[in-house]
């Protein structure tokens, strides 16, 4: 059963009672990322991330690394387009410790000018390897030919150019601007009681800030095609279709099409790519809800020789899927594989809080595991067959690193 309690100040807390395991995972949900930035601050989110392990006023940052391993636990952190998440997984009678040195992080960092030069190298070094690595860096190609100008299309990143300028006082701004109340989401999942909602709120429930809530532009879907020439042993191919956003009706309709287009060993594009042709070793796709819109992904790598006949396989698998649809066994096996997928992720305490931040900060509610799978149940042929259809229209974008740095014959024209 998940509890939910909204702080006088805005912050939100949401909490499960798991009686049955011995753990704790406590996570800090701040509805903002790289989207909520611009040209000049790109990367900023991510870099307070880093810089909330780099010391506060009473610790330093070899003692919260030293916090949680004297007692077994898990500290970690990520940033993605829409939202950053700060947690940590611990035995639960270390809870209410994990809580106070997390609560410390996010109010008492202080930011050093020592510790900041020091994590810029740190993260130049993170941007150079993400330069090596084509199959990765090619999907922010992607968001750069499907959204253009848009924040959505910027890289989690930054740039060495933006990260450059960021000082102390820009992270301090952009926590006033961002790191608000009513953005904030403290999920927590484990052998915890309801009366830890009060401890949460014992550090989190009073703060302010001067910001106004923050204002979203719906993004406009570009159909680029863009295309990169790096010396890379193999061509990297991505190929992007509008999606759905978070919460939108036809949502589980959606991750049924797309197991049965790549979502597994025994999708369409996996067996016509790899195992008929064998064109590729890596094939797949996968799909990305945001607040306002989403973005479904197909990625392929293959030898240069081969691009214009991977694309030509990944167009006849969609011609074929939109012509033909679904059959019922690939719709059974879809929907026990998301069955099983959701009940397996029930067994950790860090899926089932994850999972809850998520959804209380992007959606504002949380479905019983009965209704997720009543919903997914009510997938039918029809349902799938309609959206594979209202998806994969001439209008897609393209993304490509290669050696040549040449998009396949048919997108040259």
């Amino acid at each position: 059963m998940i509890k939910k309690y909204t702080c006088q100040n805005g912050v939100r807390i949401v909490l499960e009672n798991i009686p049955t395991v011995r753990s704790v995972a406590i996570g800090v949900w701040i509805g903002t990322g790289s989207r909520n930035e611009n040209l000049e601050n790109n990367g900023v989110s991510h870099f307070l991330e880093h810089m909330f392990f780099k010391g506060t006023k009473t610790r330093t940052a070899r003692e919260i690394a030293e916090s949680f391993d004297s007692i077994g636990g898990q500290v970690n952190a990520f940033t993605s387009k829409e939202y950053t998440c700060y947690y940590a997984k611990v035995l639960d009678d270390h809870a209410s410790y994990a809580l106070d040195v997390l609560a410390d992080m996010f109010f008492n960092s202080t930011f050093d000018e020592e510790e900041l030069k020091k994590e810029k190298n740190v993260v130049y070094e993170e941007i150079k390897m993400y330069e090596d690595t084509p199959d990765d860096i090619v999907h922010d190609i992607l968001s750069k030919a499907t959204y253009g100008k848009h924040p959505l299309a910027y890289p989690i990143l930054g740039t060495e150019e933006t990260l450059a300028s960021f000082n102390g006082d820009t992270l301090r701004e952009y926590m006033n601007n961002h790191y608000t109340p009513e953005n904030v989401v403290i999920s927590v999942a484990g052998n915890v009681n309801e009366s830890f909602i009060k401890d949460v709120e014992k550090f989190f429930g009073s703060y302010e800030t001067t910001s106004k809530p923050r204002t979203f532009e719906k993004p406009s879907f570009y159909d680029e095609k863009l295309s990169r020439q790096k010396d890379t042993e193999q061509a990297h191919l991505c190929i992007g279709y509008n999606g759905l956003e978070v919460g939108h009706d036809d949502i589980y309709s959606l991750i049924v099409l797309n197991n049965i287009l790549g979502g597994s060993m025994s999708s369409r594009l996996f067996q016509d790519v790899r195992e008929q042709k064998g064109l590729a070793y890596s094939v797949f796709s996968y799909h990305s809800s945001y607040e306002d819109n989403g973005l479904l992904t197909i990625y392929g790598g293959t030898g240069s020789k081969q691009l214009n006949l991977l694309f030509d396989t990944i167009q006849e698998t969609l011609a074929t899927l939109k012509a033909e649809g679904i059959t019922a066994k690939e719709l059974a096996n879809s929907k026990e594989q998301m069955k099983g997928s959701l009940m397996l992720s029930l067994e950790s305490t860090n899926s089932r809080m994850s999972r809850n931040g998520k959804n209380e900060l992007l959606l504002g509610y949380h479905r019983s595991l009965d209704t997720i799978i009543e919903k997914v149940n009510e997938v039918s042929e029809d349902s799938v067959n309609t959206l594979a259809n209202k998806i994969f229209t001439d209008t897609y974008s393209v993304a490509l690193i290669s050696p040549e740095g040449e998009l396949p014959k048919k997108l040259q024209s």
